[in-house]
């Protein structure tokens, strides 16, 4: 009778996950979600949420709220990540985008859903190797990645998607650190 050789392993199995980014904004959130591993990204979906400018930010920020809750109904993410603000744009639209973030971290909350937060300089070191890349480069990055579907809603979803792609490395990362303890 034949011997039936082991089945071969990767000591470092790589997990495949959904993850959801979110760029929040009060007139446009961007997002996008990836699969796959952060060496082999697959592109699921991705758009951007407009919402009407003349409208009152209540309006804006329920209408927010509910096409997130069908983004992650629709494309069940197994995590989700969101950029941090940005220091340094007028007070007014600081205030406008926390509560855009606190809408989106809510939606997040409430489906149960772990999230994670990240700096925009985080990102741009973890996607382009330089904390200081300008949009344009990540965008192009996003580009060479995932195709056209990534810019042709112009910076809001290719930086979502950095913002999904930056989760994915930093939590293969600190899987592999775990497995080598």
């Amino acid at each position: 009778m034949p011997r039936l050789a082991a089945a071969r392993t990767d000591p470092r199995p790589q997990v495949v996950v959904r993850t959801l980014g979110i760029d929040p904004g009060s007139l446009a959130t961007g997002w996008g979600v990836l699969a796959g591993t952060p060496t082999h990204p697959l592109l699921v979906a991705c758009g951007v949420i407009r919402l009407p400018a003349r409208a009152a930010l209540a309006e804006r920020l329920a209408r927010l709220h509910s096409s997130l809750v069908d983004v992650l109904q629709c494309h069940s993410p197994d995590s989700v990540a969101v950029e941090a603000p940005f220091h340094g744009v007028s007070p007014r639209a600081s205030l406008q985008l926390a509560h855009a973030r606190g809408v989106a971290l809510a939606a997040v909350a409430l489906s149960g859903l772990p999230v994670t937060e990240y700096a925009p300089a985080t990102v741009k070191k973890t996607v382009a190797g330089n904390g200081r890349a300008p949009k344009e480069q990540i965008g192009i990055l996003m580009e060479g990645l995932f195709g056209s579907a990534s810019t042709e809603h112009g910076y809001d979803v290719s930086d979502a998607l950095s913002v999904a792609l930056c989760h994915m490395a930093t939590e293969f990362q600190l899987r592999m650190r775990a497995r080598a303890r």
